[in-house]
């Protein structure tokens, strides 16, 4: 591998470590500085932060084609890291219900460029190196673990902590965004056709109810474990402690996906990841000890650690060449932005009138869900395989 490639590599590593690392600094956290700081109630506290996700399905398209209509991704990254970034001081800075709803939106148009341009970039990257994606993005889990451990110890100083650390990390992102290889995202912007042409496409359609009903809770998971941890009797510290463990665990399951996809198939491995999901919240939903939640934690590398790089080349897989890159948009929009809020909002509901374990339930209900659609997947390829070797035998 020539030297200008390698140094790539350790700028897409390097961005992913910083932009999630500041991620991982505010939102574990942030259900619970408006819950005990600012006393907000848990509506309140839903709403602000499922408005995020849902300002992201709009804004991430739209991001996708100003990369594609410059063809400038790294320049559209840097951009808008930085912003995102210096939006979230807006928590810090005001202290009403109104102003919160709106530093949310100001951020959340921002920081939905983050992940789709920057999947797009690595995704180009890697395909044309044949380097491992998951390789580059672990890095991302790997910042967000050290950020909740390490905000969680210092919070118990100075919770608004949580706003300068997301502050430096995303302006530190921004700076090596763009340094990042110069991979067009698209051709010429062509997402509107682009989305007619892929929603044509059966699988496609079927695959994004999927990352809906299973990526979407595990998202949401991150604003509403810190209270679940709360609830328990954990501390700041101690939710710093499980979120580390959580998705430290991610990065050997990264490691590993691409030889599991290989033998078992990108589906199976979806499946298994939607499984444990389901088998996650049905065991929160039970109220264990806090010191069983620490030790159980490391299951969310079965999930998400699977589930990431299966579903991002999953995508890749079914969709044609030249459309993948509005794929990759729309597949983010609806796992970051749809199921995230859906999740958010309708779990801040339910917190509001049951309890943090009911909102689990509900996770569980829409994995099941999730694993149904995967497993009926599994079976309509299986089908068409059989359907093309009786045709080619004839």
């Amino acid at each position: 591998m020539e030297r200008k490639e390698r140094r790539n590599i350790f700028s897409l590593q390097g961005f992913y470590l910083l932009s999630f690392f500041g991620v991982g600094s505010l939102y574990p956290l942030l259900s619970v500085y408006l819950s005990e700081v600012e006393k907000l109630n848990g509506y309140q506290i839903g709403t602000i932060l499922s408005i995020g996700p849902i300002v992201m399905i709009f804004f991430q398209p739209l991001w996708g084609m100003i990369s594609d209509l410059t063809h400038s991704p790294t320049k559209v990254l840097t951009f808008t890291t930085f912003l995102a970034g210096v939006g979230g001081f807006g928590y810090y800075l005001f202290g009403s219900y109104s102003m919160f709803f709106l530093t949310a939106v100001l951020v959340a148009i921002f920081q939905s460029a983050i992940i789709p341009v920057s999947d797009s970039i690595s995704l180009k990257f890697s395909s044309r190196l044949n380097y491992n994606y998951g390789n580059i993005r672990l890095f991302g889990s790997l910042g967000f673990g050290l950020a909740v451990f390490i905000m969680g110890k210092l919070s118990e100083f100075s919770p608004a902590v949580i706003f300068f650390s997301f502050f430096v990390s995303l302006s530190l992102a921004s700076i090596l965004a763009f340094r990042l290889p110069k991979e067009h995202t698209g051709e010429n912007v062509k997402i509107f056709s682009g989305m007619k042409d892929l929603f044509k496409l059966k699988k496609f359609v079927i695959f994004l109810f999927v990352t809906f009903l299973i990526f979407g809770p595990n998202l949401a998971n991150n604003t509403y474990f810190g209270l679940f941890v709360d609830d328990l009797g954990g501390t700041y510290t101690g939710i710093g402690i499980a979120f580390f463990i959580a998705v430290m665990s991610e990065i050997p399951f990264m490691r590993v996906a691409g030889r599991g996809i290989n033998k078992f198939g990108l589906l199976p491995i979806a499946a298994i990841a939607g499984t444990v999901s389901l088998v996650r919240w049905l065991f929160y939903f039970m109220e264990p000890s806090l010191s069983l939640v620490y030790a159980s934690a490391v299951i969310q590398g079965f999930s998400l650690g699977l589930f990431i790089p299966a579903g991002l080349q999953y995508i890749r897989e079914i969709t044609p060449s030249h459309i993948t890159a509005t794929a990759v948009t729309i597949y983010s929009a609806i796992g970051n932005g749809l199921g995230n809020w859906f999740s958010t909002f309708v779990g801040g509901l339910i917190y509001d009138s049951y309890s943090i374990f009911g909102v689990y339930l509900f996770f569980a209900v829409l994995a099941f869900l999730g694993v149904l659609l995967t497993l009926w997947l599994i079976k309509e390829e299986k089908s068409s395989m059989s359907i093309r070797k009786i045709a080619v035998g004839e």
